[in-house]
């Protein structure tokens, strides 16, 4: 019997999910949680998990951040991302950072479960509608890198913070001030949809940045 737990802020998914596992003879669900420090908190006092199966998107501390957290605090416990996102950067950003599987919302039930059993196993597994855009869309995306809408010294900026550098250090290094340092990192994060620096890094990192 696989344990697990589902995290969703939508209620109406959580019910669906508990309606789709009661069906199977495998699967039973031990804890729902709404938000990141629900998760934690059900993780912190109940080791009775065999999976994590995991919205991207949740109020609080979510997305990279969150499975950052678990990966560091709970070692061993598979996670599945469950998102309505299917962009192949965020796939890829997910697994780096520690995730099992990926699948999108709009998959099939059948994927569903398949990729919950394989993954509880120690597997790995993504969507493959979401596989085959990594595997023949990857040229378009590199060429329409979301990074060329910064200015030069934003990019420049954005490759510092990625190696490292504190924003100190970059306002000696460019010889500004650093209130123009953090003038200049508010943009570029709101500009790429950055919610950390750890996005930031991963981000760097798949686009060979970090030179």
């Amino acid at each position: 019997m696989l344990h697990i737990l589902i995290a969703d802020d939508h209620s109406v998914v959580r019910v669906g999910l508990k309606q789709l596992f009661s069906l199977m003879g495998d699967i039973t669900v031990t804890g729902e949680a709404a938000n990141g420090e629900e998760v934690l908190g059900i993780l912190a006092h109940n080791h009775n998990c065999d999976l994590l199966l995991l919205d991207l998107n949740m109020p609080g501390i979510s997305g990279i951040e969150l499975i950052a957290r678990i990966r560091k605090e709970h070692p061993p416990l598979p996670i599945l991302v469950f998102s309505m996102q299917n962009e192949p950067m965020i796939a890829k950003r997910i697994f780096q950072i520690g995730a099992s599987g990926f699948i999108t919302k709009g998959c099939s039930q059948e994927t569903l479960v398949e990729a919950i059993r394989k993954v509880a196993a120690g597997g790995r597994f993504i969507d493959p509608a979401l596989a085959e855009l990594m595997i023949f869309d990857q040229p378009q995306v590199e060429k329409a890198a979301p990074h060329h809408k910064l200015s030069d010294r934003e990019l420049m900026i954005m490759k510092l913070f990625a190696q490292g550098q504190t924003g100190n250090e970059i306002a000696k290094k460019l010889s500004i001030s650093k209130k123009t340092v953090s003038t200049h990192k508010a943009n570029l994060m709101h500009k790429m949809n950055f919610h950390s620096i750890a996005e930031l890094v991963l981000y760097a990192a798949d686009y060979a940045l970090l030179d």
